[in-house]
């Protein structure tokens, strides 16, 4: 069995703890040993990697993932867009984020039925680079609906199917289970881009939001929701849904129901998305900082941080994760929403980081995210601290060393930096 040590780094091990210099033992596909204080690890029969004095942490972890989205300039452009070449620049995005140091993503909608499917099997049969998978289904919505983007003259599709009423929501929910997903995503709520159906608006019923958790509870499949409105998370977490993206409308009976299902849920308030937009990086799409939809971005993401500071005080899991997939929030800088904790939420680096790792991996239901014995060795070198710069993450550059499943996806480090470094 194949094993490798890693000597001379400074370990980040995702719960939250300071780091501490040290080496770590894999072995085939999983952390074997770790050396704290000084403790140095048999040699012998191990491919040894002097780290110099970079920083080993686990691979980061995206829980509101998007890449069949392909960074679309609007959501029409994701049903223009045949099958065949969807899925091969779907390829192209789960390469990219693993080459971002992303080694799992819990998708958040796929854009076609199929799409995170068969991008998931593909990763496992090794046929394809990328992070580990979650599949999701499209998301599923209503006639009027975010995602609806039909006209009375004209039959279009996006990211969404379209369903209405108890019945409709449950077969499509059946179907997409049948297809192999792991998550069936719904859509209770508008969004403030949707003229018909604005971000404080709950466009679907209790009785639908009832019929697909009972197909994902009767299936095993897990539940996520694009809740804005304060009602649609009150609905959500009445009928059992596993993940609440957004909750930035939240109201204190909200924030309470919320608290009181903390050791089930998973909160992603997605500020990639809302600061992008809210800061007019969309002006070359025609959003600019003055923009309506800017404008409310901005007031909605100053309810989001409110609403996200009193969840983390209230022992909330909140993850980042921003809906990177749209051309003004592109897939690959998902490492940013690290930086929003930090610059936004107050989180220390060292806290954002265990978001994205140990909270990544209790969302995808793995051992990974943290390292610690007899976890699944996904790991990350990083030339620098992120435990004091969480905005190293961003750069791939910076990370030295990917590695996934016990394999190296990238090895840069530079021996003679390596040794020089370790001698500073």
């Amino acid at each position: 069995m194949a094993s490798t040590l890693f000597t001379n780094v400074k370990i980040i091990d995702g719960s939250g703890a300071a780091p501490f210099a040290g080496e770590v033992l894999i072995q085939g596909n999983r952390i074997k040993e770790i050396g704290r204080d000084g403790q140095a690890l048999e040699r012998a029969d191990h491919e040894v990697v002097d780290g110099g004095g970079q920083t080993l942490m686990p691979g980061l972890i995206e829980s509101h993932a998007h890449i069949s989205f392909c960074d679309t300039p609007n959501l029409e452009n994701l049903g223009d867009m045949p099958p065949e070449e969807h899925t091969l620049e779907t390829v192209k995005y789960a390469k990219k984020m693993l080459d971002q140091g992303f080694t799992a993503l819990f998708s958040a909608a796929a854009a076609k039925a199929r799409l995170d499917v068969v991008i998931r099997n593909a990763i496992d049969a090794g046929d394809i680079p990328g992070p580990r998978m979650r599949a999701a289904s499209p998301e599923l919505t209503v006639t009027g609906g975010l995602g609806d983007v039909r006209k009375a003259h004209m039959y279009r599709e996006t990211f969404a199917i379209c369903c209405d009423g108890p019945d409709e929501f449950r077969k499509v929910a059946r179907e997409m289970c049948r297809e192999g997903v792991d998550t069936l995503k719904i859509n209770p709520s508008g969004d403030e881009f949707i003229p018909f159906a604005r971000a404080h608006l709950t466009v679907m019923n209790e009785a639908e939001v009832e019929a697909v958790c009972e197909v994902g509870r009767s299936r095993g499949k897990m539940v996520a929701a694009h809740a804005r409105s304060a009602e649609s998370v009150k609905m959500c977490l009445r009928q059992g849904a596993d993940v609440i993206y957004h909750a930035t409308l939240s109201d204190e009976e909200a924030l309470d129901m919320l608290e009181a299902r903390k050791e089930e849920i998973f909160v992603g308030p997605a500020m990639g998305i809302m600061y992008a937009t809210g800061e007019g990086e969309g002006a070359a799409w025609g959003i600019t900082r003055d923009n309506p939809v800017a404008v409310y971005f901005r007031r909605e993401l100053e309810m989001c941080i409110e609403n996200m500071k009193a969840l983390k005080k209230r022992g909330v899991r909140v993850l980042p994760g921003g809906d990177y997939g749209f051309a003004w929030n592109p897939i690959g800088s998902n490492a940013r929403d690290l930086e929003h904790f930090v610059k936004l939420l107050d989180y220390t680096p060292l806290e954002a980081i265990s978001s994205a790792t140990k909270l990544g991996g209790e969302i995808m239901g793995m051992d990974i995210g943290l390292i610690r014995e007899g976890y699944l060795a996904d790991l990350l070198l990083v030339d620098g601290d992120p435990a004091t710069d969480v905005t190293l993450l961003r750069d791939a550059g910076k990370l030295t060393c990917i590695m996934k499943d016990g394999a190296f996806h990238k090895r840069a480090l530079d021996p003679a930096k390596a040794g020089q470094a370790a001698a500073e």
